[in-house]
């Protein structure tokens, strides 16, 4: 049977009701929809048939351009042959063959793959991961975890109780305790700098006083998200990520990069552990892992955390009593194929180092702006901060967001703050359209 793709009908008066949407202002969104119909290449048509261009490559995650034909067909080929096989005490290929590709990506020594269904499951196996890894290896005591202010890890409680974002942990109060927050790295009087700052390594000597206050040996792992993404694109300052990982090496802490936004080219490496040349023990991804065709996220870990765990259990048992009923669907795994095809073909990683400094160039063209508060980046990732307006912080980010669609320009924003991810696949002329766009937007204010 042929199957053809209809274009959607006309919307009814009542039709938005019935769907409550995710970090959506629902109640206001209804009344002017902002509906998204068909997407292709750097580009978004709306309800009204208004061309945008996608300034954050949707939420970070198509790295390589939306309407990607191989990876359409590669589903579509996989849920002909096999549609779903149970993930528990059973496998299919296309799993295997992803997480050998995976490991080719990954940097040494992380082969070993989890695969779940978000950024957000991604962070929460992790935790699960480290509680495992330390009971396994005789450290059952390690049952504290820390990580930063401003930070996001996903929606799922254990990510939540990461978090250092307000509006992420204020409604649910009931989170994991024994979480230690350390100290983000933006700094007020050094705003505008690109790239690493100079000053700043110093703020991972947190996690000492932590070591000191509660016993190194009782902190299981230490989660950051190598560049903050969410919160605003807060990039390390040098020195930073490399005293972290030394702090963690003397107290066997296990230090957990979170790369859901940073992982596959958008710093102009495969990750961010490449970029900044440290090394994690485990890294969590999502996002450009399927270049967003399906929901699809991984953890990789190195070989001693799987060994230690699966080693504990006896060899019929088993090991590991965590995963999901779509953990590895093949449909995911077909797409994850054909994504990193897709970016070792056309050099994507590779493409993003080069036209980085032209991007970030065109960012801080912004500067003069009376309305721009900060300016940060690296890579291919900037945030483009505001002034909050008095006594009403997020305001003017959310009404600079509608405002930036009615211009011809998808940005992503939190609170006031622009983060501007264009796809790898964005050339300079694509750059300028969305600098463009933000100038007439913040202009203005």
């Amino acid at each position: 049977m042929n199957v053809v793709a209809q274009p959607p009908e006309p919307l009814a008066a009542n039709s938005l009701e019935r769907h409550w949407m995710p970090f959506t202002a629902n109640r206001d969104f209804k009344t002017a929809p902002r509906l998204i119909v068909r997407s292709e290449g750097m580009y978004l048509w709306n309800h009204d048939g208004d061309r945008l261009i996608d300034g954050s490559s949707g939420l970070f995650n198509v790295a390589a351009g939306h309407g990607r034909r191989e990876i359409a067909d590669a589903v579509h080929a996989q849920m002909l042959r096999n549609d779903y096989t149970a993930p528990f005490q059973l496998g299919q290929p296309t799993s295997f063959a992803l997480a050998s590709a995976l490991a080719n990506v990954l940097p040494e020594p992380l082969d070993r793959v989890f695969f779940t269904n978000s950024g957000s499951e991604s962070v929460d196996t992790a935790l699960k991961i480290a509680m495992a890894y330390h009971r396994a290896n005789g450290e059952a005591q390690r049952i504290r975890f820390v990580s930063r202010e401003r930070a996001y890890h996903g929606v799922n409680m254990g990510g939540v109780s990461l978090s250092g974002m307000v509006k992420n942990r204020e409604t649910f109060p009931a989170v994991m305790p024994n979480v230690a927050m350390i100290r983000h790295t933006w700094d007020a009087r050094a705003c505008f700098t690109r790239g690493q700052a100079e000053r700043g390594a110093e703020l991972a000597d947190d996690l000492l006083r932590h070591c000191e206050t509660y016993g190194g040996a009782t902190i299981a792992a230490v989660f950051v998200e190598p560049v903050a993404g969410s919160t605003g694109v807060l990039v390390p300052p040098k020195g930073y990520l490399e005293r972290l990982r030394r702090i963690c090496d003397e107290h066997g802490i296990l230090l957990v990069f979170d790369e859901v936004i940073t992982g596959f080219g958008r710093l102009g490496a495969p990750f961010a552990a490449h970029a900044f040349d440290v090394a994690p023990d485990i890294v969590t991804m999502a996002k450009a892992l399927t270049n967003g065709a399906i929901p699809m996220g991984a953890v990789a870990v190195r070989d001693g955390i799987y060994e230690t765990v699966t080693g504990a259990a006896p060899g019929d048992a088993i090991e590991f009593f965590h995963g999901y009923t779509y953990s590895a669907h093949p449909a995911a795994c077909a797409a994850g194929l054909a994504t990193l095809r897709i970016y070792e073909d056309e050099g994507l990683f590779e493409r993003a180092a080069a036209l980085s400094g032209y991007f970030l160039d065109a960012i801080w063209s912004l500067k003069d702006i009376p309305a721009v508060r900060d300016l940060r980046g690296m890579g291919l990732m900037a945030g483009v901060e505001v002034f909050p307006e008095d006594g009403r912080p997020g305001a003017r980010g959310a009404a600079l967001q509608k405002a930036l669609f009615r211009n011809g320009c998808h940005v992503k924003w939190t609170g006031d703050s622009a983060i501007v991810a264009p796809s790898l696949i964005a050339e300079r002329r694509h750059v300028d359209e969305i600098v463009d766009c933000l100038r007439r937007t913040l202009e203005a204010i």
